[in-house]
C-alpha cells in the first residue's frame, strides 16, 4: 500500500507549480468542484495574482506593477483554502514516489500539476550593456522594466512579433520613442498576411514606431548615459532601454530529468496527463496534441477540463476556434491563424488600415483570417465558420494504458 494512504497518514494535497493564469485559474476552478482536498500552490516568485496580457497595457494605463497586481498571495489562499508557498523554486520532480523536492525537502502530492509557463528565450549579445536589456515575462520582470525606465525617453525593442509589437503600442501611448528591429521582412511573420501585417506597422508607426527590419542586434555599448546598438547592417542606433521581445520557450527542463516525455513542451494527452501517472501540464508549458498555444483561450479551455479531471470526472480537453486578439490598439488586429501545413490560399481585401484576409481550404472552407481595424466587426460570424483547433472526441480514459 502507498504509505500516503497508510491509516493514520495525512491527506497528500493537490500541489500546483506555478501561481501565474493557469495555476491560480485552475485552483479556482477546481474549488467550484471540490472544496475540501488540501491544495498546495508552489511558485518562485512573489505570487500576486495578475493578468499576464494587462503586462502590455501597463505604460499606457500609467500603471506600475502594484497597480497591475490583482491580489497578494495571502489573500489568494484565503480565497483558495489553500496553502501557497512563496520565492519557492521547485528542484526535482520525482514521480515513482509521488512526490516533488524543494532542495532537500521532499513535498508529497496526491496529483501534481505543472503549470510553470514559458521562459523567455535570450539572444546573446555583446557589449558592456546586456544588463540594460530587459525581457518582460511576468509581474516582478514588469516591475524591474517600469523602475528602469523611470525619467528615460528611448526604447529599443529587440523583435517585432505579436509581444513586441504590444509593447511597442504601449509604450509609445505612454509617452517612449520605439524602435523594433527583428530580423524578418514584416512584423508578426508567423502570424500574418504580408497586408494586415503592413496595417498594424502603419498604425504603429502614426505613433512613431521606427522599424528596422532584416539585421539583428549585435552589441550594446554604454556612452556616458546613453546606450548604442550596432545593428548587423552596421546601423548604429542611440537609446536608453532595450526590450527582448523574441519569443518565449517552454519550460521543460525538470520535467525531461525525471522522464516524463517532452517535444516543445511537456507531452500530455487530452486530458492533459503526462507520460507519468497522477501528473498533468497545463498553459504554455503544455504541449496538447501536438500543439503548444501560448494564448489565453487554450490556457482556460485545459483549466476547465482538468479541473473536473482532478475532481474525479475525466474530461478531455477540447479547443473550438482560438482567434487571438492583440492589443495594438492604433490598429485593432484579430487573427485566427491556419493550422500548420494547412493547403489553401489568402485571399484579401480592404483598403489602408482595414484589412480582411481569409484563408480558405482548396475547396473553399474557411481555415483562418486576419481581420485588422474597423474589419475586426467581422470576426463573430467567420468564428462560427472555423473548425475547432481540436474537435471533440469521445469520452475516454487517459491515452495511456490504465491499470
Amino acid at each position: 500500500m502507498n504509505e500516503l494512504k497508510q491509516k493514520g497518514a495525512p491527506a497528500a494535497p493537490l500541489v500546483i507549480i506555478g501561481t501565474g493564469l493557469a495555476g491560480y485559474n485552475l485552483a479556482r476552478e477546481f474549488r467550484k468542484h471540490d472544496s475540501e482536498t488540501p491544495l498546495l500552490l508552489i511558485t518562485a516568485d512573489d505570487g500576486r495574482s495578475y493578468s499576464k496580457p494587462m503586462l502590455s497595457t501597463g505604460f499606457a494605463m500609467n500603471k506600475e506593477a502594484d497597480g497591475l497586481g490583482m491580489a497578494t498571495a495571502g489573500a489568494m489562499a484565503v480565497q483558495l483554502n489553500a496553502e501557497i508557498r512563496t520565492h519557492t523554486r521547485v528542484t526535482r520532480l520525482d514521480p515513482a514516489n509521488r512526490r516533488v523536492w524543494i532542495g532537500n525537502e521532499p513535498v508529497p502530492y496526491r496529483d501534481l500539476v505543472i503549470a510553470w509557463g514559458a521562459q523567455t528565450i535570450q539572444v546573446p549579445v555583446a557589449g558592456d550593456a546586456q544588463d540594460a536589456v530587459f525581457p518582460i515575462n511576468d509581474l516582478l520582470d514588469y516591475g524591474r522594466f517600469r523602475e528602469a525606465a523611470r525619467g528615460k525617453r528611448r526604447v529599443l525593442i529587440v523583435g517585432a512579433g505579436l509581444i513586441g509589437c504590444e509593447f511597442a503600442n504601449d509604450l509609445l501611448q505612454g509617452g517612449y520613442e520605439v524602435e523594433l528591429v527583428a530580423p524578418c521582412e514584416q512584423i508578426m511573420p508567423s502570424l500574418l498576411p504580408t497586408e494586415a501585417a503592413a496595417a498594424v506597422r502603419r498604425g504603429l508607426e502614426s505613433l512613431g514606431a521606427r522599424f528596422h527590419l532584416g539585421p539583428v542586434l549585435e552589441r550594446l555599448d554604454r556612452h556616458g548615459e546613453s546606450l548604442e546598438a550596432r545593428l548587423s547592417d552596421g546601423q548604429r542606433l542611440n537609446c536608453d532601454l532595450v526590450v527582448s521581445a523574441v519569443g518565449l520557450r517552454p519550460r521543460t527542463e525538470l520535467a525531461a530529468a525525471a522522464g516524463l516525455s517532452v517535444n516543445r513542451g511537456i507531452v500530455v494527452d487530452r486530458l492533459l496527463q503526462t507520460s507519468a501517472e497522477n501528473v498533468y501540464a497545463l498553459g504554455d508549458c503544455a504541449e496538447v496534441g501536438g500543439l503548444n498555444l501560448l494564448y489565453v483561450m487554450p490556457l482556460m479551455s485545459g483549466v476547465r477540463a482538468l479541473a473536473q479531471t482532478l475532481a474525479g470526472k475525466s474530461t478531455l480537453v477540447t479547443y473550438g476556434p482560438m482567434p487571438i486578439t492583440v492589443k495594438t490598439p492604433v490598429c485593432p488586429l484579430v487573427v485566427s491563424p491556419p493550422a500548420a501545413g494547412s493547403e489553401g490560399h489568402w485571399s484579401v481585401e480592404g483598403e489602408g488600415n482595414d484589412i480582411k484576409a481569409l484563408f480558405r481550404s482548396l475547396d473553399g472552407n474557411l481555415l483562418g483570417y486576419a481581420l485588422t481595424g474597423a474589419a475586426v466587426q467581422e470576426r463573430l460570424g467567420l468564428n462560427k465558420q472555423l473548425p475547432p483547433v481540436l474537435a471533440e472526441l469521445p469520452q475516454v480514459l487517459s491515452l495511456k494504458s490504465s491499470e
